[in-house]
């Protein structure tokens, strides 16, 4: 290289320097270790009545496939696929009686989903101990109680054997759907709080174990403390990867919803941007929100947003507006997403909003212009 060529690239990397701060041979950021899978969640298996037949279809997951998805994430309550009288409470030695008919109902959707070439993410959203909603009488507490933790390692390694010999591109393990420590695990409107740190530690790192005593390679998901809404920091070192949420500020996204309002029909009228209530909400807000969030992909751990969407009676002007601004920032820092559901409340297909112009796709009424904005 002549010396005044070499000067002169030289005088500009130091500009360079001087105005970032950084070497331009400085290690690029990370982003995010997840791919930025887009898809829904289907509630096949959802509720705690037993497993008896699945209403997911193949026509759905073509469906799905054919406009850009590749992603569902399956929420399981565990009562479904087990056997004990449902007269009677359910007792901690029964939490033990596997159902392998309903088990094999699971295998069934699973396998269908990676037909269409969907990822499969295998979520507890009621584990021994848990749920974020109640309408099931539990007989422990996941977060006190080691006879519910051992029941809870049971059963992620029962899944991770059954799955074991499946690669980690087409299913994930994601421990428990929306931790918190409620005073009281049977009443839907207990106090809750933060589940203690070293606490949640302790369950996901035995529950990993359990997993991936199974198969090393098994890809394992930590939903955020504080019912999905905060980070984790006390696992970052344990090769766990974490879930968001999308539903964040829920006077938009859980406008007028009886099971997250105690007085769902006396609450401030919804705008984005806007007034609502004692607070403005605005883009700047769900900055501020996701930025934990973003930062931890830069720490090298895997994010995807596990559940996100808006309730029904939600103005829909007002819902695309938000989810908008929502989405812009997920996909900007390459994390994925799911809607809460694919046909029904939340979803694009029957949602039930009384404000929305259907178009008629095969017998089912077709949020277009939420669908587009998904494909974007």
């Amino acid at each position: 290289m002549k010396r005044r060529i070499f000067i002169k690239n030289t005088s500009l990397l130091a500009a360079a320097v001087s105005l970032t701060g950084t070497s331009a041979f400085a290690k690029a950021p990370l982003k995010n270790t997840l791919p930025k899978w887009k898809g829904f969640n289907l509630l096949d298996f959802f509720s705690p009545r037993p497993f008896e037949k699945i209403s997911t279809t193949e026509d759905h997951l073509k469906w799905m496939q054919d406009w850009g998805f590749d992603f569902v994430r399956l929420p399981i309550a565990y009562p479904g696929y087990l056997k004990f009288d449902r007269s009677k409470n359910i007792t901690p030695e029964e939490v033990y009686n596997i159902n392998e008919v309903a088990v094999e109902l699971v295998d069934k959707v699973i396998y269908m989903a990676h037909k269409y070439n969907m990822h499969v993410s295998v979520n507890l959203h009621r584990a021994p101990g848990y749920c974020i909603n109640a309408g099931f009488h539990e007989p422990y507490n996941l977060w006190k109680d080691e006879e519910a933790q051992k029941a809870f390692y049971f059963h992620w390694n029962m899944w991770a054997k059954r799955y074991k010999n499946i690669s980690s591109k087409k299913i994930s393990f994601d421990l428990v759907n929306e931790p918190s420590m409620r005073e009281d695990m049977n009443d839907q409107h207990s106090p809750s709080s933060i589940v203690p740190g070293d606490v949640y530690r302790t369950v996901a790192k035995a529950a990993a174990e359990a997993i991936r005593k199974e198969n090393p390679n098994h890809l394992v998901i930590a939903d955020g403390n504080n019912v999905g809404n905060s980070v984790i920091p006390e696992i970052i070192d344990l090769n766990i990867a974490q879930s968001c949420r999308g539903y964040f500020p829920h006077a938009i996204s859980h406008y007028k919803a009886p099971w997250a309002n105690k007085d769902p029909e006396h609450l401030p009228e919804p705008k984005w941007p806007g007034q609502v209530g004692d607070q403005y909400v605005d883009r700047s807000m769900l900055v501020k929100y996701y930025q934990p969030w973003i930062d931890l992909t830069k720490k090298g751990v895997g994010v995807h947003c596990g559940e996100c969407g808006c309730w029904n009676k939600t103005p829909h002007d007002v819902f695309i507006a938000w989810f908008t601004d929502v989405l812009d920032i997920l996909s900007a820092n390459h994390i994925g997403f799911a809607i809460w559901n694919f046909i029904g409340d939340f979803g694009i297909l029957n949602s039930g909003r009384t404000d929305v112009a259907y178009e008629d796709w095969h017998g089912y009424k077709l949020d277009r212009k939420f669908l587009e904005l998904l494909q974007k």
